[in-house]
């Protein structure tokens, strides 16, 4: 018999406080069965096997960023608005790291398209709007604005910045401002020949 109270929400809840203590690589049915101290197969009613528990956490990720995205940008635009939005990215992946890593992770289209991640997409676009780009022009300074936090935020979670002068909240600082001063002046695109 199951245990009263599992649902497939608090076990992917349960998974990112796991994620966040032990990495999202070593999230496991088991592992959460040994959390909650039931039977592996009593999961089963529940998540389908580990890939599906870790789609789950991605999905809570990406549900608790764009909720935070939208908190912060709200009544921001151009710079300000590009610095809130990193730095909500940045702040969850330090306060969150398993769940942040759980947001990279990649996810089949239909689950993608039903996901925050499209939320995400429309926050950065909005930012965007500020800058006037268009598309496809637009699309490329997204993918440059999810590129350069990610880096970022992954390098220095993994200690990269950790031994060298400047502080990395400087070099956080400095990136955002090139970042406005990029967008601000963005490069037409190059002329088609045919």
């Amino acid at each position: 018999m199951v245990r009263a109270g599992l649902t497939p929400e608090r076990l992917a809840r349960a998974g990112a406080e796991l994620a966040d203590e032990v990495g999202f690589d070593q999230v496991t049915v088991s592992a959460l069965a040994r959390r909650f101290d039931v039977k592996v197969a009593s999961l089963y009613s529940h998540v389908r096997n580990s890939q599906d528990l870790r789609t789950r956490i991605a999905l809570v990720a990406l549900e608790e960023l764009a909720d935070r995205g939208a908190a912060a940008l709200a009544g921001r635009a151009g710079k300000d608005a590009l610095a809130a939005l990193g730095g909500v990215y940045r702040d969850y992946a330090r306060e969150h790291p398993g769940r942040w890593a759980a947001a990279q992770l990649r996810l089949d289209a239909a689950t993608a398209a039903a996901s925050a991640g499209v939320r995400h997409a429309g926050m950065t676009r909005a930012i965007l709007r500020g800058y006037d780009l268009a598309e496809p022009e637009q699309t490329h300074a997204v993918r440059l604005l999810g590129s350069v936090f990610n880096g970022y935020v992954g390098l220095e979670l993994g200690g990269g910045f950790d031994h060298s002068a400047p502080d990395s909240q400087e070099s956080w600082n400095r990136i955002v401002d090139a970042l406005d001063a990029l967008l601000r002046n963005w490069p037409a695109p190059p002329e088609r020949q045919g």
